[in-house]
């Protein structure tokens, strides 16, 4: 049985599969379940740089926390590229788009935080909430590909 069926058989709607590269996750492709036509691809394909996980961030980890809640946070500083695929985040995952005073408001457990890195990166990672702190995974991405007509 192939993705497809398992997503029919567990009556899922979306599926994300995550290809791996260099030993490491290195492409991250979206999909929503079309019944029997089988999946459809959803854009950005998402290749990976580099990513940073969990364990490897000190202090990411707090014992006894369940993340129950996440948003993504408004990024202050925004190019096209960052606002669309912010968007298309927001979409896919259904997790609403926050501005930087709701985060202090805590009504979220964590949030999603998509920003530029020196070199121009697109860096995603995740920040628990209210305390701030970076619990991860952290991803470099190199580059987004839009044409969902794209063979992957």
């Amino acid at each position: 049985m192939g993705v497809a069926g398992k997503a029919l058989e567990l009556k899922a709607e979306k599926v994300a599969i995550i290809d791996r590269w260099k030993g490491g996750p290195g492409k991250i492709q979206l999909f929503r379940v079309a019944g029997e036509e089988g999946l459809k691809l959803i854009p950005p394909i998402i290749y990976l740089r580099s990513v940073t996980l969990r364990r490897e961030i000190p202090g990411a980890i707090i014992k006894g926390r369940r993340i129950k809640s996440i948003a993504i946070e408004e990024p202050p500083n925004t190019t096209s590229n960052m606002e669309k695929f912010k968007n298309a985040c927001s979409e896919f995952f259904e997790i609403p788009i926050i501005s930087q005073s709701e985060v202090l408001e805590g009504k979220y457990d964590a949030s999603m935080k998509i920003f530029t890195d020196n070199a121009g990166y697109l860096i995603v990672t995740f920040i628990l909430l209210p305390e701030k702190i970076e619990t991860g995974p952290r991803m470099k991405i190199s580059h987004l590909i839009w044409e969902t007509n794209h063979a992957g």
